[in-house]
């Protein structure tokens, strides 16, 4: 083959590809476009899904300028909220002390009963952990601020309308608002946001009950409740 033949093949063949990638090109995006892959991109959970974030949880405790002791309700309170971190979070407060405040003697006062207060809760000393932040206005009374990292569930903010609610021409697909309510509600009133992530253990069973009935069985008595029909039907007049 000749120098001028090669030349000449190298133009021709160049073309060609170029338009079988064009081919490709339009049969990716025409199967992009299936009613299985037009129904994916609609889904609610997808559009709205719902993500575990962790966030962290206070609660603000007003020292007054005069206070040098707590009082039972608000020990009760502070042991409440360190269950409450052992059960939703990892078990690890902070406190956060105001510096430079009105109530500066009265905060450092009350700071070991805070401490002693969320021991009573189940919290070890090795948990508690204290830090300062400053008060722009020397003159207010600042709180002090208990926090800790707590597991929580959302699906994003709801109310977006980009565009007109009846699609366009030919459309057949849910609006871009659809089912965001639903997936908010859903998040705020899992108890558990792990949960969403894996299900819990089986917890251990109740061994006195099963003894009841093992000897109930062996005996040849009933196992299971009985039940009256009728019984708490009844309507008054």
């Amino acid at each position: 083959m000749s120098k001028q033949t090669k030349v000449r093949f190298a133009a021709v063949s160049k073309p060609v590809l170029v338009f079988l990638g064009c081919l490709t090109i339009v049969g990716c995006q025409s199967q992009s476009q299936n009613p299985d892959g037009l129904l994916a991109s609609n889904d609610y959970r997808l559009r709205h899904p719902i993500v575990i974030t962790e966030e962290p949880e206070t609660l603000d405790l007003p020292i007054g300028r005069n206070t040098r002791n707590l009082y039972g309700p608000i020990e009760h309170t502070i042991s409440a909220f360190a269950a409450e971190s052992r059960n939703k979070g990892n078990g690890a407060v902070e406190i956060l002390v105001p510096s430079g405040g009105a109530n500066d003697v009265a905060v450092h006062a009350v700071t070991p009963d805070i401490r002693k207060a969320l021991q009573d809760g189940g919290l070890s000393r090795s948990k508690i952990s204290t830090r300062t932040y400053a008060v722009q206005d020397p003159s207010a009374d600042a709180p002090i601020r208990l926090s800790y990292a707590r597991m929580q569930a959302t699906a994003g903010k709801c109310g977006a309308w980009p565009r007109n609610i009846g699609g366009g021409i030919g459309e057949n697909t849910d609006y871009e608002n659809f089912g965001c309510a639903s997936q908010a509600n859903l998040a705020v009133m899992v108890d558990n946001p792990s949960d969403l992530i894996t299900p819990r253990a089986s917890t251990p069973s109740d061994q006195a009950r099963r003894a009841v009935v093992f000897e109930n069985y062996r005996e040849g008595k009933k196992t299971a409740s009985e039940f009256e029909e009728g019984v708490g039907a009844s309507v008054s007049e």
